[in-house]
């Protein structure tokens, strides 16, 4: 779930509960207003899917953490992931040590990606 479904989930949820408690309680007006913020976020979502200005305005861009065996230190402070958070993210995906990996990113999605240079063929370069 992106963060864009969880604040859309999230107005839906205050809009179902407006049409709950406020004076008008039909099932109708529930209804519809889930189904036009359903109806808004397929738009926008389709709209993401076609433009990438807008796929990066709406979902931002991974932050490179690691670089050539590397810790980035300015990228880690705008991330704001210390040395140590770092270093659990890389054990957790099987790194010993930092010069083991050729790229380490902060995803969007807040999840750390990581590529050794065990996982790399001879030749290869990853996109």
């Amino acid at each position: 779930m992106s963060t864009f479904d969880l604040v859309l989930l999230l107005i839906i949820a205050n809009a179902v509960q407006n049409a709950m408690v406020g004076p008008d309680t039909s099932l109708a007006g529930g209804l519809v207003a889930a189904g036009v913020l359903i109806g808004w976020h397929r738009v926008i979502d389709w709209w993401r899917l076609r433009s990438r200005g807008v796929a990066k305005l709406l979902a931002g861009e991974g932050i490179m953490l690691v670089h050539d065996g590397k810790i980035l230190q300015e990228h880690c402070v705008r991330a704001g992931i210390t040395h140590d958070e770092l270093r659990q993210a890389l054990r957790e995906h099987g790194v010993a040590n930092v010069s083991d990996v050729m790229l380490a990113v902060l995803e969007p999605d807040g999840a750390i990606s990581v590529v050794r240079y065990d996982d790399i063929k001879a030749g290869e370069r990853p996109h």
